[in-house]
C-alpha cells in the first residue's frame, strides 16, 4: 500500500517536471541524443533526382521499373539512471534534501526518455547496486522510477560508486545513456568509471549542497557527523582560518573531480540544492550539441 503523501509527491513531481520536459527540454534531448544508426524502412519506386546509390537491384530487375530503398533513423535509445541513495544524499541546507533534487532530475530525464518514445531504467546504489528497474517504455513506469527513487529506504550508508559502475556494465548487456547521479563524496571509482565510459554514454551529474562548501560563521564550535561513517568531530566556525581551510579543501575536491570528468572526455552536470536544475540540464545539452555539430 502507497502511502498518500507519497503519491501526492510524485504527482507532483510529474506534473512540474513534465511541463519543463514539454516546453523546453523535449527538443534539447531529441538534439542531443541520436539513434544508434540507419534502419531500412520500405523500397519504393525511383523518382527523379533521387540517388542513384539507393537504387534496389534486386527489385528493379524483378519489376522492370528502378527502385530506390529508404532508410530512417533508428531512434529507440536506453536510458538508464543511476541514482546514489547513499547517506550523504539524506542532506540539505536549502529548500530540498540532495535525495528530494535527485528524484526530480530521475523524473526529467525518464519523462525525457518517455517523450521520446525511449526507455528508462533505474539503478539505486550505495555501496552496490541496492535496487535494478530495467528499462521500459509507458508513463506508469516512469511514475514507478520515481516513486521508488522517493520511497526507497537503503540498506547501507556509504557510497562505493566504483563496485556498483561495475555491476551496472555487468547488467547493461547493450550500449546506454547512463546518467550517473551523485555528490561523487567517494575514492577510487576513476578506473571503473573510464572502463563503463568506454562502453556507454557516461553523464555524471554532481549534486551538491551550498554548506558542503561553505561553513556558518557561528563563532562557535559547531558538533559535525559524517552521514555515512557516523563519525563525529568539533569544528571551531569562529575561526576565519579554519572555515577557509575547509571551503579551499571541497573547492578543491571539486575542481579536481571536474578535471578528472574532462581528461576523460564526460561531458557533466553541476546540480546545487539551492539553484534551479534547469538552467544547468539546458547549458549541458546545449554544449553539447555544439560539440556534436563540430
Amino acid at each position: 500500500m502507497i502511502a498518500p503523501e507519497l503519491l501526492a509527491q510524485v504527482r507532483r513531481i510529474e506534473i512540474m517536471t513534465g511541463r519543463l520536459v514539454t516546453e523546453t527540454l523535449a527538443g534539447e534531448y531529441l538534439s542531443v541524443f541520436k539513434g544508434r544508426g540507419m534502419e531500412f524502412a520500405e523500397v519504393r519506386e525511383y523518382v527523379p533526382g533521387d540517388d542513384v546509390r539507393a537504387i534496389d537491384w534486386n527489385v528493379t530487375a524483378r519489376t522492370g521499373r528502378p527502385h530506390v530503398r529508404q532508410y530512417a533513423e533508428e531512434r529507440e535509445l536506453t536510458v538508464a539512471i543511476a541514482c546514489d541513495l547513499s547517506r550523504s544524499q539524506f542532506f540539505g541546507t536549502a529548500t530540498r534534501l540532495k535525495k528530494e533534487v535527485a528524484a526530480e532530475l530521475s523524473a526529467v530525464l525518464a519523462l525525457s526518455a518517455l517523450h521520446n518514445n525511449d526507455k528508462a531504467g533505474l539503478f539505486v546504489f550505495t555501496e552496490d547496486v541496492e535496487e535494478y528497474i530495467p528499462p521500459k517504455k509507458g508513463r506508469r513506469h516512469v511514475l514507478h522510477l520515481i516513486r521508488e527513487v522517493l520511497a526507497y529506504q537503503p540498506r547501507r550508508r556509504g557510497t562505493r560508486i566504483g563496485r556498483s559502475l561495475e555491476t551496472m556494465v555487468k547488467v547493461l548487456k547493450r550500449r546506454c545513456i547512463l546518467f550517473l547521479i551523485s555528490d561523487f563524496r567517494d575514492t577510487d571509482f576513476e578506473g571503473p568509471l573510464r572502463l563503463a565510459a568506454l562502453k556507454h554514454d557516461v553523464i555524471p551529474v554532481v549534486v551538491s549542497d551550498p554548506r558542503e562548501t561553505t561553513l556558518p560563521a557561528l563563532g562557535a564550535f559547531l558538533d559535525l557527523e559524517d552521514p555515512e561513517s557516523g563519525r563525529r568531530f568539533l569544528i571551531d566556525a569562529g575561526s576565519p582560518a579554519l572555515l577557509e581551510q575547509h571551503q579551499h579543501k571541497e573547492s578543491e575536491r571539486l575542481r579536481r573531480l571536474e578535471d578528472f570528468f574532462g581528461r576523460c572526455g564526460l561531458d557533466f552536470i553541476r546540480i546545487s540544492t539551492d539553484r534551479p536544475y534547469l538552467d544547468p540540464i539546458i547549458r549541458f545539452f546545449r554544449q553539447r550539441a555544439r560539440r556534436l555539430r563540430r
